[in-house]
């Protein structure tokens, strides 16, 4: 048990580091995050003068330039190509040979990539942000327990995230397709998520049916929980759910993860 640990720990430590070395490519996505997070602010905000608009101005912008900031913890098309190559040639079932449990093994690689990405980019966004002028400036979060309860949503976030990728990873291995389920996947979730039309916007019923899924706990339930507009007092609630979520999709995965590649060692001889 303590050797399992130590491989998923020293795994994920190596595929951090690896991930920090990727900095050409964050600053590069860093000038298109700003550039689409200024569009959004704009439009948000029309709606907002209109009269329309659920969210404050502040807590709009605080939305959206976190949004862009955790990008990479937050997408389900953010993808680690090299364990896509792995499943594309077959190479996957020889997961099955290691003296560790195979889903761990691939969550943790998961994660790494996913916050060693984020740290990339956050913080050159959230600096920059911070120093504009309003009402495209990023405030500080509402309160001490908002931004408290925003770094335990976010991080519960990154776990759920994965444990949602990881089915496009488990359909990669059935079909061999590296693209496919992501694909499909990355539209449905991005509506769901809020990342496309924050919740609030939405009609009440479709909202409340979203509310039901998943999906808002990775992107919504944070991005608000920072500016206020989900109040902290709910976060030990909202925090539960997150876990419950975390604890049914793990083992499903594990399964569905353990089911398909043993069909492809079968398949593959």
């Amino acid at each position: 048990m303590i050797a399992s640990l130590r491989a998923y720990g020293g795994l994920f430590r190596m595929r951090f580091l690896r991930g920090l070395s990727y900095r050409a490519a964050a600053l590069a996505g860093t000038a298109t995050q700003f550039f689409w997070g200024f569009i959004l602010i704009m439009v948000y905000q029309a709606f907002a003068k209109a009269g329309g608009s659920p969210l404050g101005l502040s807590q709009i912008a605080s939305y959206v330039w976190l949004q862009q900031a955790f990008l990479a913890l937050i997408v389900v098309w953010f993808r680690d190509k090299e364990l896509l190559s792995l499943i594309v040639t077959g190479d996957s079932a020889y997961e099955l040979c290691r003296p560790v449990d195979a889903y761990a093994f691939w969550f943790a690689r998961l994660a790494a990539g996913r916050l060693a990405a984020a740290l990339l980019r956050c913080a050159p966004i959230v600096l920059v942000a911070s120093l504009l002028p309003d009402p495209y400036r990023l405030h500080g979060p509402s309160s001490v327990p908002a931004g408290l309860a925003f770094l335990a949503c976010l991080a519960l976030g990154l776990l759920l995230i994965v444990a949602i990728t990881m089915f496009a990873y488990i359909l990669s291995v059935v079909t061999l397709s590296p693209n496919a389920a992501f694909m499909f996947a990355a539209p449905i979730y991005e509506f769901a998520a809020g990342m496309v039309i924050p919740l609030p916007f939405m009609p009440e019923g479709l909202r409340h049916v979203l509310e039901l899924l998943p999906f808002r706990l990775c992107v919504d339930l944070p991005l608000r929980m920072y500016s206020g507009a989900i109040p902290a007092s709910q976060a030990p609630l909202l925090l539960l759910q997150q876990a419950l979520w975390i604890a049914l999709l793990v083992p499903a995965g594990r399964l569905a993860l353990g089911k398909a590649l043993r069909s492809s060692q079968a398949a593959g001889g």
